[in-house]
């Protein structure tokens, strides 16, 4: 029996029947038959209701590798301001002392034939130098460079990110599906609680015998041990779904399926041409990225233009006759132009259109690789539609099936073994149904983040 605490006791032996007896059996029975069953809908829950598209943002969010974005765009407008400062004019202080094993010598000598005039092998000097570029075309190549490597960085950062959503979706459905059969196996509980009050009742009245409340009491015990399990694989689910989020999630949280025909239907059409996931992003800014070096080997061999100052105090200086210390100062305009380089540039510029057609290759086989991955859960998606679509009628079928035996069981015309395994058939193929809903939405998320479509 079960106690108003909850608790259940074993069936007392079955006596003979009152008066009155029959007639109450007669009215629990027109009770099961007007409609007492329960209803095997999602059972409402006190906990957070857990939404899939929320989940893939928060973990996108939390995620530490997308600290990498600003972390690339700090480090790339450091390089920038770098290479905007190589126009400021460069100043740089040096000092030298050499001793050198021969000068310069005048052929005019002295009556005692010693010559006139004889430059110093010792030379001291300390000079500062200041240098302004005037014309560099490698500047502004380098620059467009650099942005385009971060915009390059951040493409495969946000594509590292993106694998996130999957691991939200397993972690996510596999929480699902174990809700689905734990209201399944909750809502039989409450069914066998029924029946086996009814047991009760009847082995009471003397119109049972205990062996069938003990074997309806059995199969609610092993009921009540499957939702227990279940409850505890939740926890560990949900602990999961919490790690990757990367925020708390209370343990009664209940996943909540969503419905995403109609997100996938206004895509289906397209899941060939569409191109969505970030790594086509990557695939296109590692081009731009390879065709803004090509200006820069181009540019490599174009003319500079740069002018000169130097100030310096030495001895001697710039007039060597005069071995003395004094100071100086050269000023002018320098042009540096690799005229030619034995073709070096041709051959670095078609290498790197190479590099270009490479990336293009990759590109390819990546969609190849996303329309063959999304073709298998075509086919499953059509499976379990097929099957949800038999699964009610099996339902309604077992149902029936089970009113009528639990009419008869109540007549003692069946015994509760039988019931039982007829109540069992009806708890498998409302499971089946459960599983297949989230199946099928399973299918139809991983489909969309495959080919990079929000889920919402």
């Amino acid at each position: 029996m079960i106690r108003r605490d909850g608790s259940v006791v074993t069936a007392r032996p079955a006596r003979r029947p009152r008066v009155g007896a029959l007639a109450c059996l007669a009215t629990a029975a027109l009770h099961v038959v007007s409609g007492s069953a329960p209803a095997f809908a999602q059972q409402a829950s006190p906990g957070m209701q857990l939404q899939l598209a929320d989940l893939q943002q928060a973990a996108i969010s939390s995620d530490p590798r997308t600290r990498e974005l600003a972390l690339l765009e700090s480090q790339s407008s450091l390089r920038l301001a770098n290479l905007s400062r190589q126009w400021y004019p460069a100043t740089s202080v040096e000092s030298l002392v050499q001793y050198q094993t021969d000068a310069p010598t005048t052929p005019l000598l002295t009556a005692d034939g010693k010559p006139f005039f004889s430059a110093p092998k010792d030379n001291y000097d300390i000079y500062g130098r200041i240098e302004q570029r005037l014309w560099d075309p490698g500047v502004g190549a380098q620059s467009a460079v650099e942005r385009a490597q971060l915009a390059e960085q951040q493409a495969r950062v946000r594509t590292a990110v993106f694998a996130v959503r999957q691991q939200v979706n397993d972690a996510f459905f596999a929480a699902a599906t174990l809700q689905q059969r734990l209201d399944v196996i909750s809502a039989t509980v409450t069914e066998l609680e029924g029946r086996l009050r009814e047991a009760n009742a009847r082995v009471q009245e003397g119109t049972a015998v205990q062996a069938d409340a003990a074997a309806i009491e059995a199969t609610l015990l092993q009921r009540q041990q499957d939702a227990d399990e279940l409850r505890a694989n939740m926890r560990g689910a949900i602990a999961r779904l919490a790690t990757i989020v990367g925020r708390p999630i209370p343990a009664d949280a209940v996943p909540t399926v969503p419905d995403l025909a109609a997100p996938f239907s206004s895509v289906r059409d397209q899941l060939q041409t569409l191109r969505l996931r970030p790594e086509y992003e990557q695939f296109g800014k590692t081009r731009e990225r390879i065709a803004a070096q090509q200006e820069v080997t181009g540019v490599q061999s174009q003319p500079k233009v740069t002018a000169f100052g130097r100030i310096g105090f030495g001895r001697p200086a710039l007039d060597f006759i005069q071995n003395e210390w004094e100071a100086y100062g050269v000023g002018g305009v320098r042009l540096q132009w690799n005229a030619w380089n034995w073709g070096t540039t041709g051959r670095e510029r078609e290498a790197q259109k190479l590099q270009s057609e490479i990336t293009s290759s990759e590109e390819a086989a990546f969609a190849r690789s996303i329309a063959a991955g999304v073709e298998g859960d075509l086919a499953t998606i059509e499976h379990l539609t097929r099957a949800l679509a038999t699964d009610q009628r099996i339902i309604d079928l077992r149902a029936d099936v089970e009113r009528t035996a639990r009419v008869r069981l109540q007549e003692g015309v069946l015994t509760s073994s039988d019931y039982l395994a007829r109540d069992t058939e009806l708890l498998q193929a409302r499971i089946a149904q459960a599983t297949h809903q989230v199946e099928l939405a399973q299918a139809r998320a991983r489909v969309l983040t495959t080919i990079g479509a929000e889920v919402r």
